[in-house]
């Protein structure tokens, strides 16, 4: 599968159109939602919700509403936490940072045979998932 997994931060830039992510990257995940859609675990919906309440994220609508929208089938695959992925994150080194959604990410990447969009560095230097090169 060559879709990316969207870590959090990088669906919330695209949804947000924000200068953080490359023009090139924002296209190629407007075409693919026109088509095959880039995928997105479950917990980022919980993690933009913490951000939401930590005022880290400010929305212009309500958290329920902005959520529905954002990770409607038309805008990205949402990829449930099965029972697989579970026991993958677990089974992860324990030299990986303990963070529950990262950790969560990544066995969902594994589990799924998916390349991972972030700019996470603890991602992306631990070798775990292939990235995604737009």
């Amino acid at each position: 599968m060559n879709r990316p997994l969207l870590d959090t931060h990088i669906w919330l830039w695209w949804m947000f159109r924000s200068g953080e992510l490359a023009s090139a990257v924002l296209e190629r995940l407007d075409r693919m939602a026109a088509g095959g859609r880039p995928l997105l675990s479950a917990i980022s919906l919980w993690e933009t919700a913490m951000l939401v309440e930590r005022g880290r994220v400010k929305l212009e609508r309500d958290l329920g509403s902005w959520l529905r929208a954002a990770a409607a089938p038309e805008c990205v695959e949402l990829v449930p936490i099965t029972p697989d992925i579970a026991a993958e994150s677990a089974l992860l080194p324990a030299t990986l940072h303990r963070d529950p959604a990262d950790r969560l990410l990544i066995a969902t990447a594994r589990v799924m045979s998916c390349p991972v969009l972030t700019r996470d560095e603890r991602i992306l230097e631990s070798g775990l998932v292939k990235l995604w090169t737009s």
